[in-house]
């Protein structure tokens, strides 16, 4: 394999590899927003029922 062809297939690979990981970063990072809204939102509905 020439030295061209063997940068071409690394470049590739980083490539893929950093299209991936961003796409696992963005899911995550919209999950973990939704489920913090959600548990902030049960918080101010729960404040209703506690008692000093």
């Amino acid at each position: 394999m020439e030295s061209g062809e063997k940068i071409y297939n690394t470049m590739n690979s980083a490539g893929v590899i950093s299209l991936v990981t961003g796409i696992i970063l963005i899911v995550t990072g919209v999950v973990l927003g939704v489920m913090t809204i959600i548990s902030g939102a049960m918080l101010l509905a729960g404040k209703k029922r506690v008692l000093f």
